[in-house]
């Protein structure tokens, strides 16, 4: 039996009250509300009533607390406080903006600059992520939420450690093979994630059609007995280049391509992702970050014989 969300002026935890409701999964309600102490609104993630006995649920929901107090970074939605009485409550920040999936459906793709920036942007937070010991595993529109050019990635619903892990954990359309099919899962799931993201961006669509019905938002949760089990069309073909789509550069669409590929071993590391995003930002040279950091990493070459009677090497410009 499914029990009605909290209504307005509720309150929903010691000094926080609710404003209103904003959604309702099939395992937590999410509200907006006031913090009396902080004099600020905010949100709340509450398990809906009717899962309150519900052991698995609830031990998701105060991790993911956890994971978000614990971590700081700017393109990652900010944790205030976990609490566990009455109820397990997590209390974040509010997050002005709308959601990638939002902007998209409403205006259309983005730009090959503003896609190169969210890029950017989401890899720094999930390279922080991992640099953490924690893979997000549910990279997706709806979960980056943008405001004047910034990007911010929310819910740490099924975050965990590399690994072993259960098939189907994620949101169906989004999800890596390797997540699909259960297994040892690693950074490289993250970043198939970041490139069906940038696929979306730069398209207006998602990677595959959807063979649910349900949207292509259809995730599985990680306290969820109802797992979606296929057809995965990640797991029969590679999805079209971005380039066949869309008016996008063709170094875009390799980006995406290498993101997007079947084989883990094959995907690049988050960092040379950057690497690739960096000269699409717009940004001049002299703002570069990753190319110079890969540039500066680079061992230094000692001087050949030819060189030292003052000659440049001919490989001394490399």
């Amino acid at each position: 039996m499914s029990l009605s969300p909290l209504e307005p002026g509720t309150p929903i935890a010691p000094g926080y009250e609710v404003i209103a409701h904003l959604s309702r999964g099939r395992r937590l309600d999410v509200y907006d509300a006031w913090d009396g102490e902080r004099g600020c609104r905010c949100v709340v993630k509450a398990l809906r009533p009717e899962r309150l006995d519900d052991a698995r649920a609830r031990h998701a929901l105060l991790e993911e607390g956890r994971l978000l107090c614990r971590l700081a970074h700017p393109h990652l939605v900010r944790g205030y406080e976990v609490l566990t009485v009455p109820e397990p409550v997590v209390v974040m920040e509010t997050l002005g903006g709308q959601t990638l999936g939002h902007m998209i459906e409403a205006g259309g793709p983005l730009g090959t600059e503003d896609a190169a920036q969210l890029g950017l942007q989401l890899g720094s937070a999930v390279r922080y992520l991992h640099a953490n010991g924690v893979l997000h595993l549910d990279l997706k529109p709806s979960n980056v939420v943008a405001e004047a050019g910034r990007a911010r990635l929310i819910d740490l619903s099924v975050a965990r450690p590399p690994g072993r892990a259960r098939a189907g954990i994620g949101t169906w359309c989004y999800m890596a093979p390797e997540q699909a099919t259960g297994g040892s899962l690693g950074p490289a799931a993250d970043v198939w994630g970041i490139g069906a993201v940038l696929f979306e961006a730069a398209v207006g669509e998602a990677p595959f059609e959807d063979p649910t019905g349900e949207g292509t938002d259809y995730a599985t949760e990680s306290s969820d007995l109802d797992t979606y089990t296929g057809p995965w069309p990640q797991l029969e073909r590679p999805p079209a280049r971005v380039d066949e789509l869309a008016d996008v550069p063709v170094a875009l669409a390799e980006v995406v391509a290498t993101c997007l590929r079947a084989d883990p071993a094959r995907r690049p590391d988050i960092a040379d992702v950057m690497v690739s995003l960096e000269p699409l930002t717009g940004m001049p040279p002299s703002e570069w970050r990753w190319l110079r950091a890969r540039s500066s990493s680079r061992p230094r070459r000692t001087r050949s014989p030819a060189s030292r009677d003052g000659q440049a090497s001919p490989r001394s410009c490399a």
